[in-house]
This record gives C-alpha cells, structure tokens and sequence, in this order.
C-alpha cells in the first residue's frame, strides 16, 4: 500500500518556497509564453502560470518529490491548459450583439409544417383500407411497429411493410393535392 506524503516542517517548507521562488525567476517567462501559445490570451496565460506555481507549492507542501523541476511545471501547466479547453465558453447576448448578430424569430415555416402536416393527416382517409389504419397509429398514435403488430395480429414486418407502402400513397396523395 502506498504511504501518504508527511508534512514538511517550518525548515522545509522555507527551502520550498526559496527553491520555489528561484524556480519563478527561472522558469516563469517560459511558461507564459508557452500558455499565451496554447490559449491566445494574455491574462489567461499568466493566471494558469500562477496556478502553475500555486500547485506546485501545495503538492511539495504535502511532502511532494520533484526530479526536474521545469518538466514538472510544464506538466502542470499543460493540465491546466487542458483543463481550460475542455470548460465550456458561454458567450454573452451583448458580446453577440456588439458583434452585429440580430437575434430574430421566423416561424412561417413552423406554421406552414403544421398546416401540411395536418393537411396529411386529413388525408389519411383517402388512402386505400389496408393502410388506413396502420398509417393513423403510426403517425396519429405514435405507436412502434411491435405495438402496431400487437394490436393488429400482424408481424412486425408485415405492419413495417404497410407502413412503408403507405406513407408512399400519402405522399402521391399529397403531391397530387398540392400541385
């Protein structure tokens, strides 16, 4: 089983901070140059460095190893850079607007949708007997085929088949209306 890091003491954590702090001045331009690559965003690249270094601190604070400092860090940062990636962005309605987005609301072809749509159904009367009614619990009822088939006796396929063949005949149907 894995041991469990012990705190350093007041002695330690003073020669964290100093190798710490000799790491920054060392290290930090780098970085910043490196997460302004990855992010395009300057106060953003300097923000992930500070939690670069604010991670680094907590994880040897705990009685962390470093091998290489700089591989480390750059590890470190790399995750945040990830991290960062992966939050999802909300962008403001004002942002947009300021941009010349103009937010509008068309539901002519909404409207229309429904009107054909009822139109069809209306028309389900003028098709043949046999699909009369697997056409009305498909698309009325909005039953699945292995209802359909329960209700009529049927098998699935054959149901699936009359269906088929019946949207077809509606379609003729409607296309003969419209035109």
């Amino acid at each position: 089983m894995k041991e469990k890091p012990k705190k350093v003491s007041k002695a330690g954590q003073k020669i964290i901070r100093l190798d710490l702090t000799n790491a920054h001045d060392s290290f930090a331009s780098a970085l910043t140059k490196h997460a302004f690559y990855k992010t395009s965003d300057a106060e953003l690249s300097q923000d992930l460095v500070q939690v670069t270094f604010l991670k680094t601190l907590l994880y040897l604070q705990k009685g962390g190893k470093i091998d290489t400092m700089k591989s480390f860090l750059n590890h470190v940062l790399n995750n945040l850079v990830t991290d960062e990636y992966r939050k999802r962005k909300s962008i403001s309605l004002d942002s947009l607007l300021e941009k010349g987005f103009e937010p509008s609301v068309d539901d002519l072809d909404k409207v229309l949708d429904i009107f054909e749509g009822k139109q069809a159904i209306l028309m389900i009367k003028f098709l043949p007997k046999k699909y009369q009614l697997i056409m009305h619990m498909r698309y009325v009822q909005n039953l699945s085929l292995k209802e359909m088939s329960l209700l009529t006796g049927q098998s699935e396929n054959t149901v699936a088949v009359q269906a088929h063949r019946g949207l077809a005949k509606l379609r003729a149907l409607y296309e003969e209306s419209i035109s």
